[in-house]
């Protein structure tokens, strides 16, 4: 078992060129392999293991198959963690023996586990290494698909390999300075189980990994309601959010116009879509957090 951590961002599909293009700007950047991943993903008919926050999935690269288990984890300053098992196995389909020695041996039926949806997606890798950590930066771009549907997949994830995490949010908040982006809470398991009509996202504005205090409870309520109308295609609610508090804290670190522009068009009722299409918003949100991360 090992424990991942990574800065996932939502792009428009016409970015992947350009923040390819940013990456290998940098010398300490160096492009990696392009591979097409096939992925599915697995569940009871009850979605036993979307209810206890776990993804588990067979993916195929070329000639190779790997078996994987994550749960959900926590969010922490901007990343993900989680904790993550993954086995090399012979062919596409799930080995139960694998599993039991994992949470879900005694949780799960494991013979009643079956395909659910797929996320397909070729994978562009570049190495960063800065000198204070090795980040392996994916560039996806894909589909999501189940039962007939279908949904486009395009993101870049940061992911530390080794040294210092505070780096996966200084290379992203960079990256959105330079192109359109938007710190996006949903995993692609949980895209796949919202298009496949079992169950929607859980992101509760009481369901806070990172709340420490008053201050952190806003800002992480605010991120939950974007990812979450980013889900389901909704007007951004701003219940359980103190929106002056977080303008206060945007002032502070210079981005008080920016977060008022912002604010104000959902408020407006504007649909997220609209706004994802200008930088401010990911600028606002790795901005604000890797202030935050500064001031301890």
């Amino acid at each position: 078992m090992a424990e991942e951590l990574e800065i996932k961002l939502s792009i428009d599909p016409d970015c992947i060129k350009t923040v390819l293009n940013w990456l290998l700007t940098h010398p300490e950047a160096a492009k990696g392999g392009k591979k097409l991943l096939v992925n599915c993903y697995y569940d009871t008919p009850e979605a036993e293991l979307n209810r206890q926050h776990a993804a588990l999935r067979v993916r195929q690269a070329g000639s190779h198959f790997i078996q994987t288990l994550k749960t959900r984890g926590e969010f922490v300053g901007g990343a993900h963690r989680r904790q993550e098992w993954e086995w090399p196995v012979a062919e596409a389909s799930l080995s139960l023996g694998l599993l039991a020695d994992t949470p879900l041996g005694d949780n799960i039926n494991l013979a009643r586990l079956a395909p659910v949806f797929e996320t397909n997606f070729t994978r562009q890798i570049v190495m960063l290494d800065d000198g204070k950590a090795v980040i392996e930066c994916a560039l996806d771009s894909g589909v999501i698909k189940s039962a007939g549907h279908q949904k486009p997949l395009n993101e870049v994830e940061f992911e530390l390999k080794s040294g210092d995490p505070s780096r996966l949010l200084v290379w992203a908040e960079r990256l959105a300075r330079h192109c359109p982006v938007f710190l996006n809470l949903i995993s692609k398991a949980e895209q796949g189980y919202y298009l496949a009509g079992i169950r929607a996202a859980e992101l509760s504005v009481t369901d806070s990994a990172v709340s420490t205090d008053a201050r952190h409870d806003d800002f992480d309520c605010f991120l939950r309601q974007l990812s979450k109308a980013w889900l389901t295609e909704s007007v951004v609610s701003f219940d359980g959010v103190d929106v002056q508090a977080l303008h206060a804290e945007a002032e502070a670190c210079g981005l008080g116009q920016a977060f008022s522009r912002v604010a104000g068009r959902l408020a407006g009722g504007e649909s997220l879509s609209g706004v994802l299409s200008d930088p401010e918003m990911g600028q606002c949100q790795l901005g604000m957090l890797l202030s935050r991360q500064a001031s301890g």
